[in-house]
Order: C-alpha cells, then structure tokens, then sequence
C-alpha cells in the first residue's frame, strides 16, 4: 500500500467545532459494526451542525466509540481518528493484538491519541447527559447497560462493548468478564423505551432491509467458550435475535415510536475494511443522509 493512501485524501473536508450546548430530550441509540461505524460518525457531525443534541445516548460498540464524540460535543473528531489512524499497527494490527490481546488497540486510542487529540472529558462528564454503554455479561450472557455516572469506569466499560467476540480477550469489570454488547444486544433501542423515553433515534450502520444469516454450526463456540455456556447460547443466537430486531424496528418506526436514519444503499465495507477512500465515502454518506432528513428529523423531535 502507498503511502499516501494510508489517511483518507480527504480529510481537510470533515467538519470541525464544538456542539452548541442547547440539548433536546430523546435518546439516540447508536449501532456498532466496528469501521462501518463511521456511516454513523458522519450522521452524528450532522446531527451536531444542526444543533441536534439529545440528553441520553445509548452505543454499542463502534456506536460506543462514536457516542463518546457525540456527548462530548466534538463535531469532526470520530471520523477523524478513524480516518487518520486506520494504518497504524497500534490500532489495527499486530502491535494493537500484542498489547491489548484484540485487533483493536484501545490503549492507543484512548491514551496515546488521545494526547494528541484529546476527548473534551469537562463536557463528557457533564451530568446534564445520560450515556450508556453496552456490554455483554459472559457469564450471565445478558446485556449489562453501563451508565457514564459510574465514573471513570465508563471507559473500561467502552473496551468491553467493542471488544469482538473470537478474537478479543475478555475485559475484567468489577471482577465479572465482558465482550462485545452486541452479542446479547446489537441495536439497544428497547433500552431507552423501557426507560420512557418519549423520542429515540436509532443509527443503523446497514441498510433497512439487511439481515444476517441465521448460524447452525455452533461447534466453534462451544469450543471456544465451553467455561461460559450462558454466553455461548447467546452468541449463537445472536444473528437470529439481531433479525427480530430489524423486523421490530420496521414496525416501530411505521407507528412513530422510533425514528431509523439508515444506510441510503448497500454497504460494502467489511468490519476492518483498509481502503480509505471507502472508509471516507461511507462518513460522508452518513453525513448527506442526516442532512436531507434534517426536515424530518425535527419534525419527529417536535423542534425547530
């Protein structure tokens, strides 16, 4: 690979500046999908430019990662670590799974890169905004919702959600070992219902009609996590669960109580997709897609 397509060739064209102050109550719930998650960095800097800030976010993991961007109010700043630092073996590579046991390496992005481009934590930790992050419970196999008031804790918890399943290392909470939330909750939007909230935003990172296939060989999981049988019924189940999901979002969003920005067209990036210049193009996809639905967006949320 050249050098020269290592960083996405347009990144002097990413937004930049801090979100207004102002929030809306409703809760946007936020997908993972790991580099697909920059369709949903791009509909965040959106939803930021427009002034659209909601009290309560909910992300599983990449939608973590991207969530902590979004209640920091740092318009620019997801989309460009991503579209800076793909290359880099500390963050994807041997050096990120010789150092954090994974292929993606936390410790740099949460501590190196973040010196030099530094998380707003004054605002992150403001208490005005709720932000929940979701991991998986192996040996439960249930969902843990992990709440920013926890304290510092919340990072930890932003590791586990988007530490992938078969070829991450556990991560320890409180002596109890998580894993990627989307194994027991791919698209949380129950989460912030149950809650009563009265206005949620889901962010998908595939198209409205996607579904996974449904698994029938569970012989790898069983081997893999035969101390954690909890675990590995629900991993097995979780393409069909993410299915049910889809089914019930579409019904949601017909009757009002959800409103869905998804992908306008196939996406073909895979979850540790290389090729920059699809990287960027999916961020600026999101990107257009949020701003065309702008209108409706605040026709939903009931402002201006």
């Amino acid at each position: 690979m050249s050098k020269k397509n290592k960083v996405f060739s347009g990144l002097d064209r990413l937004p930049k500046g801090l979100a207004s102050e102002h929030l809306t109550e409703g809760c946007v719930v936020l997908e993972g999908g790991a580099f697909r998650g920059l369709y949903t960095s791009g509909v965040l800097d959106a939803l930021m430019e427009a002034g659209i800030n909601l009290s309560c976010t909910v992300g599983v993991s990449a939608g973590a990662l991207n969530g902590m961007n979004y209640v920091s109010g740092q318009i620019g700043r997801s989309g460009r670590l991503n579209l800076t630092y793909r290359h880099d073996s500390r963050y994807v590579g041997l050096k990120a799974i010789r150092k954090n046991r994974g292929v993606i390496g936390f410790d740099f992005i949460l501590k190196n890169v973040n010196k030099e481009d530094p998380l707003n934590e004054e605002r992150f930790f403001r208490p005005d905004r709720r932000f929940i992050v979701v991991a998986t419970d192996c040996i439960t196999g249930r969902p843990r919702y992990f709440e920013k008031s926890e304290g510092k804790t919340i990072f930890q918890a932003v590791r586990a959600s988007a530490s992938m399943p078969y070829v991450s290392k556990m991560v320890m909470i409180n002596g109890v070992p998580y894993l990627d939330g989307g194994c027991s909750d791919k698209v949380p939007f129950r989460w912030p219902l149950d809650q009563g909230y009265q206005k949620v935003i889901v962010i998908r990172t595939r198209p409205m009609d996607y579904r996974k296939k449904e698994r029938s060989d569970h012989s790898l999981t069983d081997r893999l996590y035969h101390d954690y049988p909890q675990f590995s019924r629900v991993l097995d189940a979780s393409n069909a669960n993410y299915n049910r999901q889809c089914r019930e979002m579409i019904e949601l969003a017909a009757k009002k109580k959800i409103y869905v920005i998804a992908p306008s067209q196939p996406i073909d990036i895979s979850r540790l997709e290389g090729d920059m210049e699809k990287l960027g193009g999916l961020y600026f996809l999101g990107y257009e897609n949020a701003k065309k639905q702008l209108p409706a967006i605040r026709e939903y949320l009931g402002i201006q």
